[in-house]
């Protein structure tokens, strides 16, 4: 069982696979010291849903005790896409989302993270209206639920929505149920996106322009990821923390500042490198960026 006592301050994690279980996840957590996790609740790459089963519920349950781990993040599947305008596709995206809150609330899962969707040719006012009035649907059809649903930043490819900060904004504002939205910041999305943070001056300027725009109390978790792309390529390629176009210096500012403390920070870096355990060496290298 993890000793509270030396808990760090710096609340990092990893996505972790739910191979052989859900609670597999929690558990390769606890064995790289992490108090923080993301995960899927079921394959992130197909349509199916397969209902969860009380043993799955009740393991996981146990585990997250035993571990003492319960800051745990979901991530919904990357199929789905509430901005478009297919109804099928719509229809299909709506009830995945609706099933994957309805997971979080059975897992006990406090927030769940969304890519907010491509507006597929039709424009980006058009896309933002969609989601909005998909979230705002699917938040009444499941009233009961907690879990926060986190917007994700991202990179800018093709007709995705949230590249930019004024996007997911515009996206907040029309959410009737505020308490149940968020931000997800993903380091790569917003330095493809070209947002520099690559220095103290772009860094500094990145996190104000985000409290001016969305609020930095509405920021919710961190996706730390370094880039295989050059800043405001729009291209989303994550790379091992300091060896891309962000740099180390970047991270030590985030990980170092007292404003983000609080949230959750989650690497999705190559699981190898150099034939080591990619979460192992690049959670190790980001505590080692704490000053004390």
């Amino acid at each position: 069982m993890m000793d509270f006592a030396s808990r760090p301050a710096l609340i990092l994690g990893a996505h972790f696979s739910i191979a052989g279980g859900l609670e597999r996840a929690i558990l390769e957590a606890a064995s790289r010291q992490c108090n923080t996790l993301q995960l899927f609740t079921k394959n992130a790459m197909t349509w199916k849903e397969k209902p969860l089963t009380e043993s799955a519920i009740q393991k996981f349950t146990e585990i997250k005790t035993k571990t003492g781990i319960d800051n745990i993040i979901s991530h919904a599947s990357y199929l789905i896409n509430i901005a478009g305008p297919d109804p099928k596709k719509a229809a299909m995206s709506c009830s995945a989302l609706k099933q994957e809150i309805l997971r979080c609330r059975l897992l006990d899962i406090p927030c769940a993270v969304l890519h907010p969707g491509a507006h597929m040719g039709e424009g980006e006012a058009k896309g933002i209206a969609r989601i909005a009035e998909n979230i705002n649907r699917i938040f009444e059809q499941t009233g009961g639920a907690a879990t926060r649903l986190l917007l994700e930043t991202t990179a800018g490819q093709g007709t995705s929505i949230g590249h930019r900060f004024e996007q997911l904004a515009a996206v907040m504002d029309q959410i009737e149920d505020k308490s149940r939205i968020g931000v997800c910041m993903d380091t790569c999305h917003i330095f493809a996106a070209g947002y520099d943070i690559s220095d103290k001056s772009g860094y500094e300027k990145t996190m104000a322009d985000f409290d001016d725009i969305v609020g930095l109390n509405n920021l919710r978790v961190l996706h730390l990821n370094d880039a295989k792309k050059a800043g405001g390529t729009r291209v989303d390629r994550h790379e091992h923390i300091g060896e891309g176009f962000i740099g180390i210096h970047a991270f030590e500012l985030i990980i170092n500042d007292a404003r983000l403390q609080k949230i959750p920070k989650i690497i999705e870096t190559p699981k190898i490198k150099n034939t080591q355990d990619g979460d192992t060496v690049n959670l190790d290298l980001l505590r080692k960026l704490q000053i004390q």
